[in-house]
């Protein structure tokens, strides 16, 4: 099947090499002048299937209330008068229930563990590069009441498949030597050591050049404008999607058997011209990229601060520092306070691990749900597919997405046990 995909980020371009894999031919759409330069471009560079929890747990709306007014809040609501925000927040509140907490988690985890596997062997089949280490990711606490929740935590995942377990002050600074440097700070950690970091952009554009030997076509500098609908007795069809190519006088309506929509937060403001509503909303997140060239303190293993919900990770000779979330639209400007914060917190608990003077600041729009599960599967019009809303977590499941895609293209059942859209008679995307 000819086969046109929207989107050039690390869901697209996955999408893509799988699709290729199996045989069908591969058109990636996408209005930037490369791949991987929107929500893939410079995330927390974390592969953390250990951290597959979702915002919405029982104690979530409590701590929502306490950072409402908070700039610098882990994650910070912005109230607007916008139908969408406050759908995606009532749905969010039911998904804090108890069942919904554990279902959620499973499906999570489920899609974590199948990605990161497939992540695994496609640069076991490729050789491909992306300054990946494999050195786990630790879990730092640097509040009592974080530390003592800690082993709660671990054994909840532990029932999930989740290999995460509790250290010490002292074994957490074996394991990451450049933790000594927070001193009486550190009450302890959780470490996974199965999981893995590295560069989303950097893997995004080399598996963009993989692909595009095997003969996937790549169309940059090309804005989307619409998807045709064909209407008929069964519900129709998508029959073509018009695009226009930069400098192009005039619009292109381009055909082929099967669409796959990889558009991240702008997935929903596209599926709603065709009457598809899907609770997917942008969640603004930050990143600071430092240089750690003659600097000595910057950590190899992946961290997470719990109690900032910031991430460090080493990324070649950089250090990336990430995190935040602002439900704030679309939105796009840097929020210069959110910024200064992640610098703010590093130089603090690792004084001497980059050049701090000259941080390179980004901020990207994470496609998030109010599950925190993203929506993969067929949508409503027969030949039309949808790989969007893995929020935080879209460079920890979206060599697994992307694959599980693929299949569900080519009639086939994902060998994951996860929640598809109209895929072995589960719920269909609703619409409108």
């Amino acid at each position: 099947m000819k086969v046109i995909v929207l989107g050039a980020g690390v869901i697209g371009v996955s999408s893509a090499w799988y699709l290729s894999k199996l045989g069908h031919d591969v058109v990636v759409v996408d209005r930037q002048p490369a791949a991987g330069l929107e929500t893939s471009f410079a995330n927390g560079a974390q592969v953390s299937v250990s951290q597959s929890e979702p915002w919405a747990t029982p104690s979530a709306p409590m701590k929502v209330i306490k950072w409402l007014f908070k700039e610098d809040a882990p994650l910070l609501f912005r109230p607007q008068l916008d139908w969408q925000q406050m759908s995606w927040g009532l749905e969010f509140l039911v998904e804090c229930l108890p069942s919904r907490y554990r279902f959620n988690i499973q499906q999570m985890v489920n899609l974590g563990l199948y990605s990161r596997s497939s992540l695994q062997a496609l640069r076991a089949e490729t050789g491909i590069e992306y300054d990946h280490l494999t050195r786990g990711i630790m879990q730092f606490y640097t509040e009592e009441a974080d530390y003592a929740g800690a082993a709660q935590a671990c054994a909840l995942l532990s029932k999930y498949g989740i290999e995460r377990h509790v250290v010490t002050r002292e074994e957490a600074v074996k394991i990451e030597p450049a933790l000594a440097s927070l001193g009486s700070k550190l009450r302890g950690a959780s470490y996974a050591e199965t999981d893995e970091s590295g560069d989303a952009h950097k893997f995004t554009q080399a598996l963009a050049a993989l692909a595009a030997a095997r003969g996937v076509k790549f169309m940059y500098d090309t804005a989307i404008e619409a998807l045709r609908v064909e209407k008929s007795s069964n519900g129709g069809r998508i029959s073509s999607v018009v695009v226009k190519q930069k400098d192009a006088v005039s619009y292109e309506a381009m055909s082929a058997d099967a669409y796959v929509v990889c558009l991240g937060s702008y997935s929903t403001p596209m599926l709603k011209t065709i009457g598809i509503s899907i609770p997917v909303y942008p969640a603004k997140g930050y990143s600071a990229t430092l240089v750690t060239e003659g600097f000595t303190g910057a950590p190899q293993v992946s961290l997470t601060d719990e109690a900032m919900k910031i991430v460090f990770s080493r990324v070649g000779d950089r250090m990336r520092i990430a995190g935040t979330a602002e439900l704030t639209g679309y939105n796009t400007d840097l929020n210069m306070v959110r910024c200064e914060a992640l610098i703010k917190r590093a130089r603090e608990l690792f004084p001497s691990a980059a050049d701090y003077d000259r941080p390179q600041y980004w901020t990207g729009l994470r496609p998030s749900t109010p599950s925190n599960r993203p929506v993969i599967g067929r949508a409503h019009y027969s030949n039309l597919f949808l790989n969007t809303g893995h929020g935080t977590l879209g460079w920890t499941e979206g060599p697994g997405s992307g694959r599980a895609l693929a299949d569900i293209v080519s009639g086939k059942i994902p060998d994951v046990d996860y929640r598809f859209l109209n895929v072995d008679g589960r719920a269909p995307v609703r619409s409108s």
